[in-house]
């Protein structure tokens, strides 16, 4: 139709050189099919394949191996890499740490992304537990109250609950995704003031969600891990609004010398 004019198409935007070799390396792992594990070709074999010098190579490969697309181990070659969040854990750590300081809310906003995955994952758990996993569940609860009665309970034995609580779904992704999340939370530990709950509370709240999980209650296996999460989000009120108010001081000029 004349007098129409069509809509103009966003700029491209233009990869780096070593950004396109990248892209070019990643499409001969897809094209050749090979899977996670498997060995790539030699360093001199992608020269030749993709017709490029060694230090624009190295430097592309460098980059995939921060991302875990390519896997180097010394003396044996290179591989493609398998899925991994090691990275992520290291960001949400260091942003963790950031907003302690700053009394920004990004750890609060962590523990929250993680309640949300769990709230949901848990119903999930219901329609696949079994004998022998409920077993299993029962038992680590039964360790948990013994290390409770003895004064604390291991960080271990608590993650070992939630892993297990999760095993029925066979999901790597879903195991790598909050084993994220609790290894960056683990490494801030000793950032954080300690728990202000008696052992014997926190095993409660575990107890309660196992409870629910075994009796197939939605609503009260959702509730019980609502519970859990609010003890663990009290440990971060007190640190990130003294880091704000010092913040705040720091800026306007108030703060103490």
């Amino acid at each position: 139709m004349s007098g129409v004019r069509s809509p103009k198409r966003p700029p491209r935007v233009r990869s780096t050189p070593t950004e396109a070799l990248q892209d070019r390396i990643k499409q001969l792992i897809l094209e050749s099919k090979l899977p996670a594990g498997h060995p790539m070709p030699t360093e001199f074999e992608l020269m030749e394949q993709l017709n490029v010098s060694r230090n624009p190579l190295r430097e592309a490969l460098k980059a995939l191996q921060a991302v875990g697309i390519v896997e180097v181990k010394r003396g044996f070659g290179m591989y493609v890499g398998h899925m991994s969040l090691g990275g992520l854990v290291e960001e949400l750590t260091f942003h963790g740490r950031l907003a302690l300081q700053t009394g920004r809310e990004d750890l609060m906003h962590l523990v929250e992304m993680r309640e949300i995955l769990e709230r949901g994952l848990v119903e999930y758990v219901l329609e696949r537990k079994t004998a022998s996993h409920l077993s299993e569940l029962e038992a680590t609860i039964e360790k948990m109250e013994a290390e409770a009665a003895a004064g604390v309970v291991s960080s271990e034995t608590d993650r070992n609950f939630h892993e297990l609580l999760y095993a029925r779904l066979a999901n790597p992704v879903v195991s790598q995704l909050l084993g994220a999340f609790w290894d960056a939370f683990h490494e801030l530990q000793h950032d954080l003031p300690p728990k202000d709950v008696a052992p014997s509370i926190d095993v409660r709240y575990h107890r309660d969600i196992y409870e629910a999980v075994r009796a197939g209650d939605r609503v009260g296996a959702v509730t019980a891990m609502a519970a859990h999460f609010e003890g663990i989000r009290a440990r971060l009120v007190v640190p990130t609004r003294a880091a704000g108010r010092a913040a705040s001081g720091s800026r306007d000029g108030s703060g103490a010398r």
